[in-house]
C-alpha cells in the first residue's frame, strides 16, 4: 500500500534509506528544517543547508520515484542564538518559493523559554506574510503540555493565520485533545525509544477517529526508524483496521493537509 512520510529529515539518511522507502511504497517525503547533529555557527550554514533541501534532497529521491518536499526555518533547537535566529530567518524569502517549499516548519518550543517563543512568533509572521503552511515542533525536553498551550496561545495574534493551516506535531495521549479541539492538525511522531509506538499511535487514531492527524517517522539523527510509518501500518492490519481505515491516515490526510498548499502535487 502506498504511503506518505510527512516528516523526515533525509539530509541524516543514507541512500539506502530512500530505497528501502521506495520499496516499502512510500511516494512522497516531507522535511522540515531541523538540527543538523550540531549547533550551526552562522548563518552561512544555514544558507547551504536551504540548498540541499531543495535542490539536492529532491534529486536523490527522485532517484527512486519518490517526490521530495521541504519547510524552511531555524530550529528551536538553535533559536536561543537570537541574532543568529535573525540571519536565519532573513534567509527564507530567497527560498520560499522555490518548487519544492511547503511553509515555515519545524518551528516551536524546545525548552519553552522566552526567546524560543519570540523567535517562533517571528517565522509565524513569516508564514502570515506569505500565506505560507505551518508545521510546529512540539517540546521534548520541558513539558509538552505546557508548550503546546503557549504554542496555540502564541498563534491566537496571528489572525490570518488559519488553524486547518497548521499542524502541530509530536503530540502525545494528553496534548492531542488539546490541538484538534482548537481546529489544528496533529501529527504522531513513531520513535521506537521515544514518543509513540504503533500501538500507542493507534490508541489516539482511534480515539480521535483519525481525524486531521498524521502519523510521521521524524527519522533524523538519533534512533529513530524510516520505515516506522509502513510497520505501523501493518499494526493496524493487526489490530483489524480496513485497507480504507489505513489509506486515510497514510494517505488521504498528509496529502489533504499539504495539498493546500498548491505545489504540493501527486
Amino acid at each position: 500500500m502506498n504511503y506518505i512520510e510527512p516528516h523526515g529529515h533525509m539530509v541524516s539518511r543514507t541512500t539506502d534509506d530512500y530505497e528501502r522507502m521506495a520499496i516499502a511504497g512510500c511516494q512522497a517525503i516531507c522535511e522540515p528544517a531541523f538540527w543538523a547533529g550540531y549547533d550551526r555557527a552562522s548563518a552561512e550554514g544555514f544558507y547551504d543547508y536551504f540548498r540541499q533541501i531543495t535542490e539536492y534532497e529532491p534529486k536523490r529521491a527522485a532517484k527512486f520515484g519518490i517526490q521530495h518536499y521541504c519547510w524552511l526555518c531555524i530550529n528551536p533547537k538553535e533559536a536561543e542564538d537570537l541574532k543568529l535566529a535573525d540571519d536565519v530567518i532573513a534567509l527564507i524569502p530567497q527560498f520560499i518559493d522555490k518548487p519544492g517549499v511547503l511553509g515555515i516548519g519545524e518551528i516551536g518550543l524546545n525548552k519553552n523559554s522566552r526567546n524560543e517563543l519570540k523567535i517562533f512568533e517571528q517565522h509565524v509572521q513569516v508564514a502570515q506574510d506569505y500565506d505560507a503552511l505551518v508545521l510546529i515542533h512540539t517540546p521534548h525536553l520541558e513539558d509538552k503540555l505546557k508548550g503546546t498551550r503557549l504554542i496555540v496561545e502564541a498563534l491566537k495574534n496571528f489572525p490570518k493565520i488559519k488553524p486547518e493551516r497548521v499542524i502541530i506535531d509530536h503530540v502525545e495521549e494528553h496534548t492531542i485533545d488539546h490541538v484538534l479541539d482548537h481546529g489544528f492538525w496533529a501529527g504522531i511522531t513513531l520513535y521506537p525509544e521515544s514518543k509513540c509506538t504503533p500501538n500507542r499511535a493507534i490508541d489516539m487514531l482511534e480515539h480521535r477517529h483519525a481525524e486531521r492527524i498524521w502519523m510521521n517517522s521524524a527519522c533524523d539523527w538519533g534512533i529513530s526508524d524510516p520505515l516506522a510509518v509502513p510497520k505501523t501500518m501493518q499494526a493496524m492490519r493487526q489490530r483489524g483496521w480496513t485497507p480504507e481505515m489505513i489509506q486515510r491516515v497514510a494517505w488521504d490526510n498528509p496529502r489533504a493537509f499539504m495539498g493546500q498548499c498548491e505545489k504540493f502535487k501527486l
